[in-house]
C-alpha cells in the first residue's frame, strides 16, 4: 500500500514544493491551505504529472474547529497517514517589540504554534495507535538565533524547536520519527507576505547572495523520510553557503 504524506500551508512555497517532491516519489499526498483554488491547481499538476492520487482540505489551521471538520470528513482509507509535514507559517512585519503590531504577533503566534498544535493533535493519535508514523515539523534559522526586529516571529520559532523536542519524548514509546528542518534564506512568499505585499523590500531581500529555493528543503524532507526506520534525523539545519546566521550574509 501507498504511504500517505499530509502537508499544511501546500499552496505555495515550501508546502508546494514538498508536496510534490512526494508526490513524484509516490506518496498519496494531501494537500491543506486557505486558498480553495491554489489547492485545485497543485492537485491537478500533482495528478497530471505523477499520476499520484492527492487530496485537497481546504481550511484555517488556526481555527480549530475548523481543523477538526476537516479530518472528520477524510475517506476511510485516507485516514492511516503516515507523514505529517507542519508546514503553515509565516511571519509578518520586522519591527521592533515597542512598536509591532498586535495583530501581526497574533497572526504568527496563531499560525506557527497553535495550527501546528491543532494539526498534531488531530493527526497524531492515528500514528501512535499503529504505532508509526514521522511528524515534521518546519522550523527555521529563526528558531536558532535572535535577530534584531524579529523578536515575535522568533519565539515562535523558538517555540517549534522545544514542541519538536518534547513531541519526540511523548513519541518515543510509539516508534514515532520526529524531525524538525530548519531553513535560512528561501526565496518564497515568505519575504512578500512579511512586508505586506510590499514587492520592491522583499525582493531586495535575495540581492547579493544565492538563495535556498523551495525545491531545497523539499529535498531535506525526502531525505529524512527515507532513512530506514530505525534512523530519526532529528534536527536538520539547512542554510545557503553565504548565510552563517540568521542576519549574517556574505553578499557580493
Amino acid at each position: 500500500m501507498k504511504k500517505i504524506a499530509l502537508i499544511t500551508g501546500a499552496t505555495s512555497g515550501l508546502g508546494k514544493a514538498i508536496a510534490l517532491t512526494l508526490a513524484k516519489e509516490g506518496y498519496y499526498v494531501i494537500i491543506t491551505g486557505r486558498r480553495k483554488g491554489k489547492l485545485e491547481e497543485l492537485e491537478q499538476e500533482i495528478e497530471i504529472k505523477y499520476e499520484s492520487k492527492v487530496l485537497s482540505l481546504c481550511f484555517d489551521v488556526r481555527d480549530y474547529s475548523q481543523v477538526e471538520k476537516a479530518f472528520a470528513t477524510l475517506p476511510e482509507d485516507w485516514k492511516k497517514i503516515d507523514v505529517l509535514v507542519n508546514n503553515a507559517g509565516l511571519a509578518v512585519g520586522l519591527d521592533p517589540i515597542f512598536s509591532g503590531e498586535v495583530d501581526d504577533w497574533e497572526r504568527m503566534i496563531d499560525t506557527n504554534i497553535k495550527g501546528l498544535l491543532y494539526v498534531t493533535r488531530t493527526v497524531s493519535p492515528i500514528m501512535v495507535e499503529r504505532k508509526s508514523g514521522h511528524i515534521i515539523n518546519i522550523g527555521s534559522i529563526a528558531g536558532k538565533g535572535v535577530y534584531p526586529n524579529g523578536a515575535v516571529y522568533c519565539a515562535t520559532k523558538y517555540a517549534v524547536d522545544a514542541l519538536s523536542q518534547g513531541m519526540r519524548m511523548d513519541m518515543l514509546p510509539y516508534g514515532i520519527r520526529v524531525t524538525q528542518i530548519c531553513p535560512g534564506a528561501v526565496e518564497t512568499e515568505f519575504s512578500l507576505v512579511r512586508f505586506k505585499g510590499d514587492k520592491k523590500r522583499a525582493d531586495q531581500v535575495y540581492v547579493g547572495f544565492e538563495n535556498l529555493v523551495a525545491e531545497d528543503i523539499a529535498n531535506a524532507v525526502l531525505f529524512a523520510v527515507s532513512q530506514p526506520k530505525h534512523v530519526d534525523i532529528q534536527d536538520m539545519l539547512v542554510m545557503p553557503t553565504a548565510q552563517a546566521s540568521g542576519s549574517l550574509f556574505h553578499k557580493e
